[in-house]
């Protein structure tokens, strides 16, 4: 069982009527202290999944109070450990105040979502410099054929965070989130692309290599694959599972095709490239399209029913969009298959 330690700074009056409100929720524990006379401080031990309902609660009755502040922290254990009451899980929510849709799901809360997506869409020179270390190590996999390093450069998985946090900002209707992410998502391919064709340029691209062979194949199978590393990359987000666990399969449908694409326009083979650049774009849209359907299917929304209302607006018109586009895609991969074979 995951747990959260949620802290409320506010006014000792706040506090006051704030504890009041904690202690009619399933909680683990209460605590309060006095800082001084202006403020004190709400410490609550709760699960992981009723974290954003309690924290949406708190929002709503108490964000008007001086100094007011929510602050969530990862608890890694707890001794002795907090003991559930059975009935407390099956009950979750059934006093018709708790939102049972977000309680049963599991997931991490919005703000800390948020704050994990976000931080994707950094652009700075640490990503820059990822993407170029993780272009070179699977150019020269590629290359060799050798899968484990082509697995190696999948660890680092430099896109997996633009590409989820551009999903996130469709879903939460966030347009500065999705303007940065898809200006990190932009540099971020354009870098490796640049990279892998200069590799192409001086490195001797060898055509007997399976590996490289097998990422100018694409075929409607790719499109499952990309669509469940879509999915694979929001889950390990809102479970809070480690990134690098699941950035190996997103970057097996991006990384390597992207790569493939430079390395065989810089040695000259652009029948082949062509393949590549199908099964890249290919997999750009379907991780993004399952990641606004997870991010959906995981109850994310913003907390007012005004953004709430926009976002759904922003969710219909992205998933409009990568669907419009998907289908072209699958139109082309058909025609490709059926009068080219590259080999």
């Amino acid at each position: 069982m995951d747990y959260r330690m949620l802290e409320l700074m506010a006014p000792p009056d706040t506090i006051r009527e704030a504890r009041k409100v904690v202690e009619q929720e399933q909680v683990l524990g209460v605590w309060t202290d006095t800082l001084d006379d202006s403020c004190s401080i709400l410490r609550v031990l709760i699960n992981t999944n009723r974290t954003e309902a309690l924290s949406d609660r708190l929002t709503q009755k108490f964000s008007s109070a001086d100094g007011f502040r929510i602050m969530l922290f990862s608890v890694e254990a707890t001794v002795p450990q907090p003991e559930v009451d059975q009935e407390d899980e099956t009950a979750d929510d059934t006093n018709g105040e708790n939102d049972s849709s977000k309680s049963d799901l599991g997931r991490i809360s919005r703000e800390e979502l948020y704050a994990d997506v976000s931080s994707g869409s950094d652009l700075n020179w640490v990503y820059i410099g990822m993407v170029i270390l993780s272009t070179i190590v699977a150019g020269v996999g590629l290359v060799r054929d050798d899968v484990a390093v082509i697995i190696g450069a999948m660890v680092i998985a430099p896109l997996l965070g633009p590409n989820v946090s551009m999903a996130l900002a469709a879903t939460l209707g966030d347009l500065k989130l999705g303007w940065r992410s898809l200006k990190a998502n932009a540099v971020g391919v354009f870098s490796s692309l640049a990279v892998a064709l200069l590799m192409g340029l001086l490195m001797e691209v060898d055509l007997n290599s399976q590996q490289l062979i097998n990422k100018t194949n694409v075929s409607m199978g790719d499109i499952s694959i990309a669509l469940a590393a879509g999915s694979a990359g929001v889950l390990a987000f809102t479970r809070g599972v480690p990134a690098a666990i699941v950035g190996v399969m997103v970057a097996v449908a991006l990384l390597p095709p992207l790569v493939n694409v430079g390395l065989l326009l810089g040695a000259g083979y652009t029948g082949l490239a062509v393949g590549s650049m199908i099964l890249t774009f290919t997999n750009l849209i379907c991780i993004n399209l399952a990641g606004i359907l997870t991010f959906l299917m995981q109850g994310v929304r913003p907390r007012t029913w005004w953004d709430a209302q926009k976002a759904k607006k922003a969710a219909r018109t992205a998933i409009a969009i990568w669907l419009v586009l998907l289908i072209i895609l699958a139109v082309i991969i058909w025609f490709w298959n059926l009068t080219f074979n590259p080999l």
